[in-house]
């Protein structure tokens, strides 16, 4: 193969990443099974889309092989092909939230705390004596949690903690995370704890850039 042809038929591979990248849908697709494997009808209703038009999105990210599928009884349960397409999909949002002066007005428009508001850094997290200072929960689905989690986390999901705060202690400091930088779960979770009278702050970032870095994170199943 002449040099030309091998750079066309390179590149022409290269591109097929990136047209399966070229779709918020698919980026969506991506970010929910960034934090565990989904059954199609699962995440059809994750993201809000029909069974039929989440099921193609799907076919066009598995046969760029940036998700793999297996048969799980009558379903089919969905999953990213590897770790490196996690790091694919943060890199990614990296760079946009860098070079997109768009996206940093997004983020603010919808500020995830008080101005001022004290958040730990997940990068400190692991450096905490957990439980003995503070109480860690995770406060994303119990699918989420169930396939991983950070190390001591209990999981409380979002939807459960109005009735569940009488298992918090008191003499505790609460620190709560979710699925990542722009999710609003632990935020609004804080908020609660809070008004009820607790110590909670939430951390910067959550579940998916703790397993691309791989510290203190407890999975369930490989990817």
């Amino acid at each position: 193969m002449a040099d030309r042809e091998f750079k066309q038929a390179l590149y022409r591979e290269f591109a097929r990443i990136g047209s399966a990248l070229a779709s918020d849908r698919r980026l969506e697709i991506l970010d929910v099974l960034a934090q565990a494997p989904r059954h199609v009808e699962a995440l059809a209703a994750e993201v809000d889309m029909s069974v039929a038009n989440t099921s193609q999105h799907l076919q066009v990210l598995k046969e760029a092989r940036l998700v793999t599928s297996e048969r799980d009884g009558n379903r089919v349960l969905y999953r990213l092909a590897d770790e490196a397409v996690l790091r694919l999909w943060l890199d990614l949002r990296d760079v946009a939230s860098h070079q997109l002066a768009e996206v940093t007005m997004l983020a603010r428009s919808r500020e995830l705390g008080p101005e001022g508001e004290e958040v730990v850094p997940a990068g400190e997290l692991a450096q905490l004596r957990v439980p003995a200072e503070v109480l860690v929960i995770d406060v994303r689905p119990r699918v989420e949690y169930d396939h991983g989690h950070i190390d001591g986390a209990l999981s409380i999901p979002l939807d459960e903690l109005p009735e569940r705060i009488g298992e918090l202690p008191r003499d505790r400091r609460i620190v709560a995370y979710c699925r990542g930088a722009y999710c609003t779960f632990a935020a609004e979770a804080v908020a609660i704890l809070r008004a009820q009278g607790f110590d909670a702050v939430r951390t910067d970032d959550g579940w998916a850039e703790w397993r691309a870095a791989g510290a203190g994170t407890r999975t369930r199943e490989p990817v």
